[in-house]
């Protein structure tokens, strides 16, 4: 889905819709005080968020898996595998999945760690326990059926948390100080134009970037631009950051399937003004065979401000687990 304008500010559709937006939230909280979270041996990092829509979690994920691999620690990925028919569990496996048995952010994923698809994430968790040391989910927050070590809430700097009201008036999952009751940090990337460091509760906050990779040959080359991820102008922004000569964009709901006909009227336009197309990792993993060699990719990560911060959160996560290990032993 396209995250809807009005989400972005308090208007007459928001209001009208605030008592709708009551209920989701009466129902997200009776759902975290019935359920009884499974644990599966191995501790599980949840990288969530409390807004519908894109916040820059999967760049979270993959940075989070390299620190953890930088340990010596064997992590896998675990995700609901949105866009994909495939329950699962199922192991990811690039050469058999596509985007529509899996997803396009599993195949991501499965880039730089095993990964799992389940819808049921609990079940997940045990297959992924079996070949890993750690787990790193990708979403699930509000999910209260697998117990987390570690949950860090991404935050989109930019966007903050919208009109601060609950879907389907605004794009909270969930009221933001409950939310942050349960996390144990922010991480915001790009600037924070909606100062929302000033309400993290006390929370640690990580600032991050998106950072490209490639993108200094791109200065002042035609390119149109186009993308269905959670916020399209987020990748738009990265292209006028590096200089390059955006002379059109499209924008696509998130985890749009691209058919040839999607991608025609670009393609001509591209073509009469000499000009180049280009996408994201993720939009990439969706175009079809026959075009996807003739449109570029521009590849981002997330990079934070501090590199240590992260190693700080790790370093109680597993100290407090050694803690817990010895304590039982000498019980």
């Amino acid at each position: 889905m396209r995250a809807p304008a009005f989400w972005q500010g308090a208007n007459l559709l928001s209001d009208i819709l605030m008592p709708l937006g009551d209920l989701y939230a009466a129902g997200g909280w009776l759902r975290q005080r019935l359920a009884a979270p499974k644990r599966v041996g191995v501790p599980v990092i949840c990288i969530g968020n409390l807004v519908a829509g894109g916040a820059g979690k999967t760049p979270t994920v993959l940075a989070v898996l390299a620190k953890l691999r930088a340990r010596g620690l064997r992590p896998a990925a675990l995700l609901r595998g949105y866009g994909g028919r495939l329950t699962g569990p199922i192991q990811v496996d690039p050469g058999v999945h596509n985007t529509g048995t899996v997803g396009d952010e599993a195949l991501l994923l499965a880039r730089a760690a095993p990964t799992w698809v389940a819808r049921d994430r609990a079940a997940g968790a045990r297959a992924a326990a079996d070949h890993a040391d750690v787990i790193v989910m990708d979403d699930g927050f509000q999910n209260p059926s697998l117990a987390k070590d570690l949950s860090l809430l991404v935050v989109d700097g930019a966007s903050g948390f919208g009109n601060g009201r609950l879907i389907p008036a605004g794009p909270l999952r969930e009221p933001v100080a409950r939310g942050l009751a349960r996390a144990d940090a922010l991480v915001l990337v790009g600037r924070d134009r909606q100062d929302t460091a000033r309400r993290a509760a006390g929370k640690p906050v990580l600032r991050a970037s998106l950072q490209a990779h490639g993108g200094g040959g791109l200065k002042g080359r035609r390119l149109i631009a186009f993308a269905g991820i959670g916020r399209p102008a987020k990748f738009f922004e990265t292209l006028q950051d590096l200089e390059a000569d955006l002379i059109g964009t499209a924008e696509f709901a998130d985890h749009h399937p691209y058919t040839s006909g999607d991608l025609a009227p670009l393609v001509a336009k591209a073509e009469r003004a000499g000009a180049s197309l280009i996408t994201t990792e993720k939009d990439a993993l969706r175009l079809p065979q026959a075009l996807s060699a003739a449109i570029e990719v521009l590849p981002v990560e997330l990079v934070f401000a501090r590199p240590t911060a992260l190693d700080g959160l790790l370093d109680e996560l597993f100290g407090g687990l050694r803690g817990k290990a010895g304590a039982s032993a000498d019980g």
